[in-house]
């Protein structure tokens, strides 16, 4: 699979507001914007055909400014690498290019993707509520009624005690709530069909009966779906990718619901044992690229499915720290991207040790660092109030476009 992954790509208006601070004119901002090489992009996954492609077209075209500069990988050691180096409009130029040419179309795929990764996903309709993508952060609140999830296992157990931790969650500022009857931590066992709907069903009828806020069935398998969305969840979350039940995304389709397709490489019993990747963030979206195939299959629409990189699902620490730097190239997917990183392990190692209940700070920084760097749009959480509170902030930092007079975006008159 081509990917054209973004190593920096400028959204344009602040660059060009920057150069109107210098005072420049205005032939001379364009020319600026137009020479300099604002977009940098990696391309993996090329074969020998798009190679040559781009090292004719970029040869005869980037001196005079029409294609971005192409610069192959050492054929020897990063077969079907290369970087492009240009303006967004010399990479649209590209993709225009390579339209005219059948078997470039992948190639022309990849580029599409990539300008349009700041482009908000379509909005999507969830339990008669409009969750428009862009304008803020939403929290999905987390409602385990198990008795061994990592972090509270057991807590949720009695029906009232689950009833009243999702209207809490609700009280606080849940945007949604996701309802799961069998744990996924690592080294967790499966749990009977049976078992898992006795612990779901009932905490969705009555919470479905008292609040309409949106209900997330949190499950692999296609039966547990099927009846938990018959009693008013609307969403399924699947840690497998709709990977582990062939019926699961066909279930999703024949239901209208959304689908959030979770990375995990292995199964929870299985997965933390000695993860490897050559690149965590290419192996990541190729698995949600697939994901997203296998509901499109089954009748899922586009824009109703969510993808989420799997924080902790078959990852190492580091990989977890290089995938949330990364975020930003999810948006390849064109689907809104979900962030699950509530108490997890490597938060707690990172900040001394810590247990699962002592570590909301870490969490809290964690999904800041995501929503300022433009790679999540709904962050997974146990903590609701707390991380509604920091999100506020965060999304009004990276909104705020007050710098004075000479920071407005420059006239182009």
């Amino acid at each position: 699979m081509i990917l054209a992954r973004p190593i920096a790509l400028d959204r344009g208006v602040d660059l060009d507001a920057a150069l109107g601070r210098l005072g420049l004119p205005t032939p001379a901002r364009d020319y600026l914007l137009e020479k300099l090489p604002h977009a940098q992009v990696l391309l993996t996954g090329l074969g020998q055909q798009e190679g040559r492609f781009l090292k004719h077209t970029c040869a005869e075209g980037s001196a005079a400014g029409l294609f971005p500069r192409f610069l192959p990988g050492d054929q020897a050691l990063r077969p079907g690498t290369a970087l492009l180096s240009g303006a967004k409009d010399q990479l649209a130029r590209l993709v225009q290019a390579a339209r005219e040419r059948p078997e470039m179309h992948p190639l022309a795929d990849a580029l599409e993707r990539l300008l349009g990764v700041d482009t908000a996903p379509r909005p999507t309709l969830l339990g008669g509520r409009c969750f428009v993508w862009g304008e803020r952060t939403y929290v999905m609140g987390v409602l385990n009624v198990t008795p061994d999830s990592f972090s509270d296992g057991g807590l949720s157990a009695s029906l009232e005690a689950a009833v009243a931790r999702g209207l809490a969650l609700i009280e606080a500022g849940a945007d949604m709530v996701d309802i799961g009857g069998e744990s996924t931590r690592p080294g967790a066992a499966d749990v009977p069909v049976d078992e898992e709907l006795r612990r779901v069903l009932p905490v969705i009828q009555e919470l479905s009966a008292r609040s309409d806020v949106p209900l997330s069935i949190d499950t692999s398998k296609a039966e547990v779906a099927r009846a938990a969305l018959g009693a008013g969840a609307t969403l399924v979350n699947d840690v497998t990718g709709f990977s582990a039940d062939a019926q699961l995304p066909f279930v999703t389709a024949s239901a209208g619901a959304v689908a959030c397709l979770v990375h995990m490489r292995g199964m929870p019993r299985t997965m933390q044992e000695n993860p490897h990747y050559e690149d965590v963030v290419a192996e990541v979206l190729e698995g949600l690229v697939a994901a997203v195939a296998r509901a499109e299959a089954a009748g899922v629409p586009g824009d109703r499915i969510w993808v989420d990189p799997g924080i902790g699902f078959g990852k190492t620490f580091g990989h977890n720290l290089f995938l949330l730097r990364h975020l930003r190239e999810l948006r390849l997917l064109g689907c809104p991207v979900v962030l699950g990183t509530s108490r997890k392990a490597f938060l707690g190692a990172l900040s001394g040790g810590k247990p699962p209940a002592e570590r909301l700070m870490g969490t809290v920084a964690s999904i800041a660092a995501a929503a300022v760097m433009g790679g999540v749009d709904v962050v997974r959480v146990h903590d609701v109030a707390e991380v509604r509170d920091a999100l506020a902030v965060v999304d009004a930092i990276g909104k705020a476009a007050s710098g004075g007079a000479l920071w407005a975006p420059a006239s182009r008159g």
